[in-house]
């Protein structure tokens, strides 16, 4: 059975300020020494939670995207974190998930933080994205979708309950800490419906908003087990899952086959 290792990077951000956030992520992604395969930054890593994305989003070909291509390349590993991104005169909180060959694929956050006004300023996506990665796969959302489960439902898009659809679900994130607790509940809560590891990166300190931000970086077990959890520090953390735990798990306990079909219309 393979494993796959994941660096988990979870740090403040300067607010709206794209270089430092750069150099300070740089540094960061530098000082990695383990092996990694995959990268993990938080949400608008480049920014913060910005709603100012007329002044602060770049097209696919701009420098932050270059930023990760050429740090991708250099560390061998995948880099994923979100940014704002302009495309067809509307704006997106992007996912990015830049592989070491300069390829890309993205996903574009669907539901949209209206509390803070986020839906006034973006256009929601309407598309999943599931990668792969030595035979993982892996659902890539962004931070408010965690809370809406039909969205990370497995296998929505098959009726023969043949394979769940991805094993492990990512979440980038800028969550505050006053709702840290949902946070980790529901992180815990997606782990054990979907029968998957959980992933969630988080930032901590205040955004220009005086919003704080405590972490709690978290990685989950099938089983709802925590791996993995870290609050209100900065901390780059590097874990290796093992696929096997997630096969015996889902073979011994094949809840997943008596999931509902649906679709989503």
């Amino acid at each position: 059975m393979s494993t796959l290792t994941l660096t988990l990077i979870q740090t403040p951000l300067f607010w709206e300020d794209k270089g430092a956030n750069l150099d300070l992520l740089s540094q960061k992604i530098a000082a990695i020494e383990e092996y990694t395969e995959i990268i993990v930054l938080p949400e608008m890593f480049s920014t913060g939670f910005s709603m100012q994305p007329a002044k602060f989003a770049e097209t696919m070909d701009g420098p932050t995207i270059a930023w990760m291509r050429s740090l991708s390349a250099e560390k061998k590993a995948i880099i994923t974190g979100s940014l704002i991104i302009v495309e067809n005169e509307k704006y997106f909180n992007r996912l990015i998930w830049m592989l070491p060959n300069g390829q890309l694929g993205y996903y574009d956050k669907r539901h949209l933080f209206a509390y803070a006004g986020e839906d006034q300023h973006y256009s929601r996506g309407d598309k999943r994205l599931i990668a792969s990665v030595k035979g993982w796969k892996i659902n890539l959302q962004i931070c408010y979708d965690l809370r809406f489960p039909v969205w990370a439902r497995q296998g929505q898009n098959n009726n023969d309950a043949i394979n769940p659809e991805y094993d492990i679900l990512l979440y980038v994130a800028n969550w505050p800490e006053k709702r840290s607790h949902a946070w980790k509940t529901l992180l815990t809560a997606r782990a054990i419906e979907n029968q998957c590891f959980t992933v969630g990166v988080n930032r901590v300190g205040l955004d220009g908003n005086d919003i704080a931000h405590s972490g709690n970086t978290m990685v989950t077990g099938p089983f709802g087990e925590i791996l993995y959890h870290c609050a209100d520090q900065e901390d780059v953390f590097t874990i290796t899952l093992q696929k096997e735990e997630l096969v015996q798990t889902r073979d011994r306990f094949p809840f997943w086959k008596d999931a509902d079909f649906f679709q989503l219309l």
